[in-house]
């Protein structure tokens, strides 16, 4: 880092907006990596399916009025789940709005590119705090096309987590300016760590590790202790704004099947770097992301080599990149198993090799401050995009959509046939795999004769008339799940869950029954709600305080 600015005490943010050459060089750099897609056609991850159906589901509801969606209610072919209490909004708004835009085939590329653009975007603030224009530009466009990011793209589809890994150059740099700016710093680092609980809750859970460990790393290396009690505030703050989303997610998650997130396959010893098991798909897949990762870690380790030479002040925030990259990278092997177990919340990550979002902010800080030539720093990313070729050519091709496959998803969504859901999200007691998939809306457990009108049957609410000539249970085409209330006759009545299945039973007598079913909002719910508009509300104060503070000094 020889060629860095002053030192840490005496610099300030150099300057210099995205906009212009450095937004152009970004976004260019950004289309570079779905131009593929223009001939080659979509390429379909392994969670390609669940976020364009999320998406279509999304816009679907919207036209319906429904602003925020909680109730998926054509996954399972039409029995719903409740992902979008436990799945984070912010891909599925933008993955939606794209949709309302653009042709659903052109969607993909669209959100890729916006994706990518903000993870440049956020690395060039970041490199503008230490190094020139040309060099910060350099760091952006790399970090935003890095073999990582390819690898999301092109074989898992993980929009979530795409769009998340613009939160983490920002995080490290709100950390840092903890010590210069103090309580001032607290506020964008807060809405850092409320954008990673809205957008992809593997990502959040490395954003608030990765803050607790950047902030001990930082105070102790600055030998400030008030890093830590602001580094905490932020923390507490950021939960507060995303309460409308964590407080449900995390009450209601004792109503679904939350323990599928960690079947055989994606648990964490499953998938340590270099790991197999009795699955041949895993182990490739497996394989194809070990070897990405040794090319990256092995220019990683060669750029903290060649800038560790730097004066007192600069080698504190070396020491506090090597140290959030080192524990990434053992985070990501088999010897660090123990702290999968045991640390809060860690196993929920599933795939410890996800820490290379956070490793790829240092990687690329490091490789364009260590080397002033331009050539050395081309070499180090072409060194890792060949493991990515290697890997595309010789382990593991992407898979393929095509225009036909959008045309067939959407027709789906529009015909309500549904779509194949997600196991973690079902209600608890529910079985989607042994529902009949041409069951009707509504049916009698019995075998006597049911006369059923069905005046709506819309994703909240479902109303209609059954008319049957003794006492039963109604069989619905619905999952059970707490939220729903159900009214017949106007009288509020207690449904049950047919077993095996896990549908709705509705209780009524031997006449004509007016059922109406509405999927109201919980305490949990409301109380979320309550909480982020009050610690929305602490932020605005604390804005204003400090403007006013400003203006008056």
């Amino acid at each position: 880092m020889a060629h860095l600015a002053a030192s840490q005490d005496q610099s300030q943010y150099r300057g210099g907006t995205v906009f212009g050459w450095p937004l152009l060089i970004i976004a260019t750099a950004a289309f570079a990596v779905v131009v593929p897609f223009s001939f080659l056609g979509i390429p379909s991850g392994h969670d390609f399916e669940f976020h364009i159906n999320s998406w279509m589901e999304v816009l679907g509801q919207w036209r319906q009025g429904i602003i925020y969606p909680r109730w998926a209610a054509l996954a399972h072919h039409g029995y719903g789940e409740a992902r979008f209490i436990f799945y984070p909004p912010a891909s599925w708004f933008l993955g939606a709005a794209l949709g309302a835009i653009f042709p659903w085939k052109i969607v993909p590329g669209a959100y890729v590119w916006v994706a990518l653009t903000l993870s440049g975007c956020s690395m060039f603030v970041l490199a503008r705090r230490w190094l020139s224009r040309n060099d910060a530009i350099f760091a952006a466009a790399i970090y935003g096309a890095n073999p990582y990011y390819i690898v999301i793209v092109y074989w898992r589809s993980a929009f979530a987590e795409l769009l998340a890994g613009a939160l983490f150059p920002l995080l490290l740099l709100c950390v840092i300016n903890l010590d210069q700016q103090g309580r001032k710093a607290v506020a964008p680092l807060a809405l850092i760590v409320a954008a990673g609980a809205l957008t992809n809750v593997p990502a959040s859970i490395m954003v608030n590790y990765s803050l607790a460990l950047l902030a001990v790393t930082f105070a102790f290396l600055r030998r400030s202790p008030k890093i830590l009690l602001r580094a905490a505030a932020a923390g507490a703050l950021g939960a507060g704004l995303a309460a409308f989303f964590i407080l449900p997610a995390f009450y209601e998650e004792k109503w679904i099947n939350i323990a599928q997130l960690l079947s055989p396959g994606v648990r964490p010893q499953d998938n340590f770097l270099f790991t197999t098991i009795a699955d041949p798909d895993h182990n490739r897949f497996n394989r194809l992301i070990s070897l990405v990762a040794t090319a990256e870690l092995a220019v990683f380790a060669v750029a903290a080599f060649f800038s560790r030479k730097q004066r007192c002040e600069q080698r504190q925030i070396w020491w506090t990149l090597v140290t959030w990259a080192g524990t990434s990278a053992f985070l990501m092997f088999s010897v660090s198993a123990v702290l999968w177990t045991h640390l809060p919340l860690l196993r929920f990550l599933q795939l410890p090799w996800r820490w290379l979002l956070s490793l790829n902010v240092t990687l690329v800080v490091l490789v364009t401050m260590a080397w002033k030539p331009w050539l050395w720093r081309v070499t180090a990313f072409l060194v890792m995009l060949a493991a990515v070729v290697f890997v595309w050519h010789r382990i593991q091709p992407p898979w393929w959509e095509s225009t036909a496959d959008f045309a067939d998803m959407l027709s789906q969504h529009q015909s309500g046939a549904g779509y194949e859901g997600t196991d973690e999200y079902v209600p608890v007691g529910a079985d989607p795999y042994d529902v009949r998939l041409n069951a009707p809306l509504v049916a009698l457990d019995s075998s006597a004769p049911l006369r059923v009108q069905v005046q709506q049957w819309r994703t909240e609410t479902k109303s209609f008339t059954a008319e049957a000539e003794e006492p039963g249970k109604l069989v619905l085409r619905l999952f059970n799940y707490p939220a729903w209330r159900v009214e017949v006759n106007g009288h509020k009545v207690q449904t049950e869950t047919q077993d095996d299945t896990g549908q709705m039973l509705v209780p009524i007598t031997a006449r004509e029954s007016i059922v109406h079913i509405i999927f109201v909002r919980t305490w949990d719910r409301t109380v979320g709600a309550i909480v982020s508009l009050v610690s929305a509300a602490g932020l605005l104060l604390w804005f204003v305080k400090g403007r006013l503070a400003a203006t008056q000094t």
